[in-house]
């Protein structure tokens, strides 16, 4: 490695106070990306680590995480939708150089984060079992695997705070921050997984019950550490008392700019829960092989998350900086070298599919449904990768609104019909063609919509 390399790489692990809007542009998205990437990749090496406890309790509890996730899922869908708009508020004042409004901005998707935690908390607490029976869950999930919902759900506040601290930093440009929250959070919940769920000294075996403890108590304390580097101040942006005030004007414009963000979000899991719900009538097997293989699929495409992540954080200072071009430039790039990687994944899944979801699981019809899957997605996964550079585009804009009338097109009224028809005439490998059909095509579309250029004119 070049002395030049090492330092960049040093340089972006340690956060850099570059300007993003008039370094060099292959050297923004590494000082970008890196972090990022990293970030993603622990993420993704949790989800694996988690599932491998978890598979050791039988593929009913692994089920029950598939079906836990789904309503995950929907959280998910709020937190990533106002993360966006984070994200792209904030990127746009870094881009201004109003770093005050940047931190006032950060302040207000905090408080809209804890009041958007609450019905989620109520539903997982009270109505864990009515939320799995209505997705078909085993007999065992109704009388044991429930409490893993319980805990996940009922403590979605540390959910939805990593990911909106998360989303401001890398908005502003402190994506070395946001690696190293997740970094400890993720690391904490793998060393406490197999503590938890098996036991250890005074510690009881708590089984899958476990996982979701080990899973708050690691985000937790990711959250402590996120607000004390905003109150500690990063590279970019650093928030004080004054900030902490409620701004309802701001509250108003971050919510404005989030409905587009989170109905994509919605759109695109809601539609996720049909599936689960679909291929759940082909039983257990069938639910739990989906569900490694998606964490399969997650631990390979975080990488791909994280340089588009990247883009979203470009395309937003250069906007506000007035470098349309710029912005534009950096998707491109980045699309090229997420095809790139992802062509390289493709042929893994391909050849090895069986043996990466037998790390998981020893069950011969669970490995067959998840190795079904993955070499099904091998075929187009090249084409996500402009899907993600794409959208991610729109989002660092602020153009929330259009990926969320592409989803709802392409997921509600092409995915959900396709699945289930394909589901009937050749069961569950029937339901992931009807994905890889419906994602390839969603992707084409969103590609040709940005070279249309109108979301270089978005204001927020």
């Amino acid at each position: 490695m070049s002395v030049s390399l090492w330092k960049e790489l040093k340089d972006a692990l340690a956060g850099s106070e570059a300007d993003y809007t008039e370094v060099n542009l292959k050297r923004a998205l590494f000082l970008l990306s890196v972090p990022m990437v990293l970030e993603l990749v622990l993420e993704s090496v949790f989800a694996v680590a988690d599932i491998y406890f978890v598979g050791a309790l039988g593929s009913s509890a692994v089920a029950t995480v598939g079906l836990t996730e789904t309503y995950l899922f929907l959280l998910y869908s709020v937190a990533m939708g106002l993360s966006f708009s984070v994200t792209a508020i904030v990127a746009r004042r870094i881009g201004e150089k109003e770093k005050e409004q940047a931190a006032l901005a950060a302040v207000q998707s905090l408080w809209i984060g804890i009041f958007a935690s609450i019905p989620f908390a109520i539903a997982g607490i009270f109505y864990a079992k009515d939320l799995l029976r209505f997705m078909g869950a085993d007999d065992w999930a109704l009388t044991e695997g429930y409490h893993y919902m319980q805990w996940l759900l009922g403590g979605n506040l540390v959910v939805i705070l990593l990911f909106l601290i998360n989303a401001v930093f890398r908005g502003a440009g402190d994506a070395a921050i946001s690696m190293r929250v997740l970094w400890i959070a993720n690391g904490l919940n793998i060393l406490l997984d197999p503590i938890f769920i098996f036991g250890w000294g005074p510690i009881p075996a708590l089984g899958i019950t476990g996982a979701a403890i080990a899973t708050n108590v690691g985000r937790g304390i990711g959250v402590i550490y996120q607000i004390y580097r905003l109150f500690g101040g990063g590279k970019h942006i650093q928030i004080k008392l004054p900030d902490l005030r409620l701004d309802f004007s701001l509250v108003i414009q971050i919510l404005k700019t989030s409905v587009g963000g989170i109905g994509q979000m919605i759109v695109g899991m809601t539609s996720w829960i049909f599936i689960m719900r679909i291929l759940a009538q082909f039983g257990s097997a069938s639910v739990a092989g989906a569900t490694i293989a998606l964490r399969t699929m997650m631990f390979t495409m975080m990488p791909s998350w994280g340089m588009s992540n990247a883009v979203a954080t470009l395309v937003g200072q250069n906007l506000g900086a007035g470098k349309p071009d710029r912005a534009e430039q950096s998707v491109w790039f980045t699309g090229i070298c997420n095809m790139a990687y992802l062509i390289i994944v493709s042929l893994v899944y391909y050849f090895y599919a069986e043996n990466l979801i037998a790390i998981f699981t020893s069950d011969a019809e669970v490995i067959q449904v998840g190795a079904s899957w993955l070499r099904i997605v091998s075929y187009s996964y090249f084409i996500y990768a402009w899907w993600m550079a794409a959208g991610q585009a729109f989002n660092g804009a602020g153009d929330t609104m259009t990926p969320t009338k592409i989803n709802f097109v392409f997921f509600w009224i092409i995915q959900i019909p396709l699945a289930y028809y394909l589901g009937k005439q050749f069961g569950s490998t029937g339901v992931f063609w009807a994905i890889m059909i419906s994602e390839s095509s969603v992707g084409l579309f969103t590609l040709w919509l940005f070279t249309r250029g109108n979301w270089k004119k978005v204001q927020v």
